[in-house]
């Protein structure tokens, strides 16, 4: 809702065009547990007339039912619209609220206090312009304090209001307020945040939140308002290099051609040389095309769509840049990720990687250091739990366009999705590209996998062999290999244990290494397919995510996926290692089937029911398989 204003009854249409054009403050208020966010933004709303008179009396009718100021209005209910909220009396997730004033406008994002809903604050300032962060003045600085602290600072917002509230707990003691001050801004300076407004209040009073407060003679600064309203928050946005990442080719005819999107920095104007990320290719802007016709020049945040000069390839995903100030481009980078899913992050493990427009498959490559957010302590890690915050290499399956973060979030800011459910899993700030990703190319050679394939009179190939272990892998993939040799075939076997005593012997068996044992084999895989061999993967392989992994790595026809499938009770039957006997006994730690999950293959190109099938049968339906999809002849 918009603020009242006398020139909505005298000039409405200018009213409404005074209110287009002013300036748009995006923040987010957070702190610890129960410091009062919701109850501010609540206040601010109440005590600026923005809400209506249908609103404030439900608000006074659920304050007697559920409010916690003994019938009094309880302005935190403005914002905890959720019923779980009211209920426990706590915030769990981001709660956005526009408004306006007769100066500014606003989007606020309220987010929760609780550790276990990190994601949810990150989430809410990834797109902030300043943060308000609220303490208790009874407690002072507290860890979940300098949690979000380090995550406004890691997300490039430099403006904070250090709002100490709950001064009437305190006698609005002046001595207690600049103790608690002193104590944070010694802790910010770790982190790059040096524009801190520091202001004493009372959310439930209302002190120095829209009014000054007579109660605290001693505080000369801007109320919360005030401050608000007043702080310069886009100085340098368009001296940033011009960036427009293309969501859209807009070809709605033979004479038009045009590149949509929203200006990510800078500012473009008809005739400026760009340069198209990640071809490289050049051209001049023809036209800036706007809604209300064409533009003289566009800046940061509006949507645009660019006409060029030349006819050169642009896609959905690549980028405009200044011709003479390009973006990087790399396919592996330093990066700081913050992990959002219950399901922890692995290195090796393939995800889709969203930044901007582009969507790509990537992973990470190495964890250097979870970060302690309390100490700022970088601690040894090899995987990010939720909400956990680590430096990490990251790899992507194709060269990229980039800036560093903290140079344009647009396009140095990206999120991590996981391939099998499409969840959000992480979030992540790219640093700096790794040297050495500009100083490895591929080599083209003369000799290809179709010609090595075809002068062994076949097409290359991986069966993966994937079940329990005792389900009968090894056993099926060995007598495969012996009739394909019998046909002359040209094979190589790749087996779990056999592989463990060379190329993996390093790894252990724990989920990561899983992860990494399976990645390994994959790329070898590769390059036997390169090679032009039929090659049979025999590996317990309990991913899914790996084995998907795997077959991207192949061409379509290349990867048959051979599910060998018996129960946990006949592999247990017959284990005939002893290892199920073993993990029963406690003596083998994270083995599949027992305290490690195994995925089961759902759209697999062969399944084999061993508990009902003999090995020389499941044979004889690989061999069938491999015939009728004509990979026996060349």
């Amino acid at each position: 809702m918009s603020h009242k204003s006398d020139l909505i009854a005298e000039d409405i249409e200018r009213y409404l065009e005074v209110h287009q054009h002013k300036s748009l403050l995006r923040f987010i208020t957070c702190g610890s547990v129960d410091d009062g966010k919701s109850t501010l933004i609540g206040r601010l709303l109440y005590e600026s007339k923005m809400i209506f008179e249908d609103q404030l009396a439900a608000l006074e009718a659920d304050s007697k039912k559920v409010g916690t100021q003994g019938g009094d209005i309880d302005f935190a209910l403005l914002v905890d619209g959720l019923a779980a909220e009211r209920e426990q009396g706590i915030t769990i997730d981001v709660a956005y609220r526009f408004f306006s004033t007769e100066k500014r406008k606003f989007i606020v994002a309220d987010t929760p206090g609780h550790e276990q809903y990190t994601r949810n604050m990150a989430t809410g300032a990834s797109t902030a312009d300043l943060a308000v962060i609220l303490i208790d003045a009874r407690k002072g600085v507290l860890p979940q304090t300098r949690r979000h602290s380090y995550i406004v600072s890691l997300l490039g917002i430099r403006h904070v209001v250090l709002a100490v509230n709950k001064m009437d707990a305190v006698g609005y003691g002046h001595e207690v307020f600049e103790a608690i001050v002193t104590e944070y801004r010694e802790f910010a300076r770790r982190l790059g945040l040096e524009d801190i407004t520091a202001i004493p209040m009372s959310a439930l009073k209302g002190d120095n939140v829209t009014e000054a407060s007579d109660r605290m003679p001693w505080y000369y600064g801007p109320t919360v308002m005030q401050h608000l309203e007043a702080v310069e928050i886009e100085e340098g946005l368009q001296q940033r290099p011009f960036r427009l990442p293309v969501q859209w080719v807009n070809r709605p005819d033979q004479d038009f051609r045009g590149f949509a999107g929203t200006v990510a920095g800078g500012v473009v104007r008809p005739g400026d040389l760009v340069r198209v990320l990640p071809s490289g290719r050049q051209s001049k802007v023809a036209r800036i095309v706007a809604q209300d016709g064409d533009l003289q020049e566009a800046v940061d945040g509006q949507s645009i769509t660019l006409t060029l000069e030349d006819e050169v390839d642009v896609s959905r995903g690549d980028v405009l840049a200044a011709g003479s100030a390009p973006p990087g481009v790399a396919d592996q980078f330093q990066v700081t990720m913050i992990w959002m899913h219950e399901e922890h992050m692995l290195p090796g493990r393939p995800y889709l990687m969203k930044i901007g427009p582009r969507m790509l498959n990537a992973s990470i490559t190495d964890l250097r250091y979870r970060v302690n957010v309390n100490t700022m302590e970088h601690v040894a890690a090899k995987q990010l739990e939720l909400n956990e915050i680590g430096v990490c290499n990251l790899s992507t399956d194709r060269p990229i366009p980039f800036d560093a973060y903290d140079d344009n979030r647009e396009t140095g800011g990206f999120i991590f999705i996981d391939k099998l459910t499409n969840d959000t899993v992480g979030a992540g700030l790219i640093h700096f590209a790794l040297r050495r990703s500009d100083n490895v190319h591929w080599q083209a050679l003369d000799v290809n996998k179709q010609v090595r394939a075809a002068q062994k009179g076949q097409k290359s190939c991986v069966l993966w062999f994937t079940g329990l272990s005792g389900a009968g892998k090894s056993t099926i993939a060995n007598l495969v290999e012996k009739r394909l040799l019998a046909l002359g075939r040209h094979t190589y076997a790749l087996d779990g244990d056999n592989v463990r005593h060379g190329l993996n012997k390093d790894l252990g068996f724990t989920e990561a290494d899983r992860v990494e044992n399976i990645r390994r084999v994959a790329e070898v895989s590769k390059l036997m397919v390169d090679a032009g061999l039929i090659v049979l993967v025999s590996f317990i392989s309990p991913f899914r995510s790996e084995r998907r992994m795997a077959r991207e790595l192949l061409d379509d026809g290349e990867f048959l996926e051979v599910y060998v499938d018996t129960s946990l009770a006949e592999a247990e039957k017959r284990d005939p290692k002893g290892l199920y006997r073993k993990a029963r006994l406690g003596q083998i730690k994270n083995f599949t089937g027992i305290d490690s999950p195994y995925e089961p293959p759902e759209h697999a190109e062969l399944r084999l029911n061993t508990t009902d099938m003999s090995a020389e049968q499941a044979a004889d339906v690989v061999i069938a398989k491999l015939s009728e999809a004509g990979l026996l002849s060349g």
